[in-house]
Order: structure tokens, then C-alpha cells, then sequence
């Protein structure tokens, strides 16, 4: 058995930790005790639409340094646009350099399949003849893909009325990026290969 000296000891010893530890106080803060990256809360920025006392025009909403590109832009304007470096025509085909960025076209085509199901069937329909839910809900019908005039026209002018829309379809630029779009056109050139049959016999 312990001595009653070694409880009583123990016990001083715990009311004395006690005691200390009560006459600990933090300060009052808003923040939990452990903040890492303390900076990345607190720093000197400027907010939109503020008043800036640095610039002489007072605005902290900036123009681009003239030449300046964006990180994720694309420079290349057969890629970024469809169009050849002189911009005097579409580009006929799709860029070997998008074609290679996805592992071949058998993968590129597969991403513009989940993306056309996603985005241009509502209208388009599966098919690509134009006969989407939207359409059937009284929307304005949109052209078949399997028209003539559709058919021959370049990788580029289907991607760029991808990017920029046209009459009552709507820009899809803002909304996906450069590699989806070019896999959607690469998709709509498989389904007009493929529906090319089915396109032929529903002709008047």
C-alpha cells in the first residue's frame, strides 16, 4: 500500500496544476487558436469597383499591360479560333496539335461524345438532325448536320460557331474550354459519318 504522504503529495501537486492553469487566459479572438497562412487572410488587395489612391485615374479595375497573356490562353489561332495564322480561312481540318494534347482522335472523339450528350442534345438531339427536346417543346428547329452545306464545311467554322454561336444558338466559349470544343466538332464529324445512311433516307 502507498504512504498517505504520497496521495496527499499527488493530490497538492494536482491542485496546484490546477490553479495554474486557471489563471491562464487567452486573448479574445474571432479566429479558432491555430491559423496557418495567417497572410493569406489578411492582405493588401484591392477589391472591384473600389477607389484606388495609387493609380492617377483612381480606378483599381485594370486594363491588361499591352501584351500581356494569360497563362491558360491559347496564342495559336488555328487552335483558338479555328482560323489559319494569316486569318484569311477556317482551318479545314482539326489541329494535329489538339489531336495529340488528347492521346489520338479515338479519345478525342470519346470527350466530344460526353460533351455533345451534355450540351447540344437539348437542341441537336443524338443524332444531330435537330429534333432535340427543346425543339419538340417549341423551339425554333436547328439545322441537321446532315445537310450538304454542313458537311463540307471546315473543322473550323464548326468550331468556331461552337465558341461564338450563331443566330439562336448560344456562345459556348465562355462556358468550355478550347480542348472540349474541338472534341465536340470532332464528335459531330463522326456522327455525320456515321448517320450518313439514315441521313440519306429521310431526305424528301
Amino acid at each position: 500500500m502507498r504512504p498517505l504522504a504520497s496521495y496527499a503529495c499527488s493530490a497538492a501537486l494536482a491542485v496546484s496544476c490546477l490553479v495554474g492553469l486557471s489563471g491562464c487566459r487567452g486573448e479574445t479572438s474571432r479566429e479558432t487558436p491555430i491559423v496557418p497562412i495567417r497572410n493569406m487572410y489578411f492582405q493588401a488587395r484591392y477589391n472591384m469597383q473600389n477607389e484606388s489612391e495609387f493609380f492617377e485615374d483612381r480606378r483599381t479595375m485594370r486594363a491588361p499591360v499591352e501584351g500581356a497573356v494569360a497563362r491558360e490562353e491559347e496564342v495559336d489561332p488555328r487552335v483558338a479560333r479555328g482560323r489559319t495564322e494569316d486569318d484569311s480561312a477556317y482551318v479545314a481540318v482539326i489541329p494535329n496539335e489538339m489531336i495529340a494534347r488528347h492521346g489520338g482522335m479515338e479519345p478525342l472523339v470519346k470527350r466530344g461524345q460526353d460533351r455533345f450528350n451534355i450540351y447540344c442534345t437539348p437542341c441537336h438531339d443524338k443524332t444531330g438532325a435537330g429534333d432535340g427536346m427543346i425543339v419538340k417543346h417549341g423551339m425554333l428547329k436547328p439545322p441537321s448536320f446532315h445537310q450538304d452545306r454542313l458537311r463540307h464545311a471546315p473543322d473550323g467554322q464548326i468550331f468556331a460557331t461552337i465558341s461564338n454561336g450563331v443566330r439562336n444558338m448560344p456562345a459556348y466559349g465562355p462556358q468550355l474550354p478550347v480542348d472540349d470544343r474541338w472534341a465536340i466538332t470532332a464528335y459531330v464529324r463522326a456522327l455525320q459519318l456515321s448517320q450518313a445512311p439514315i441521313a440519306a433516307e429521310t431526305k424528301p
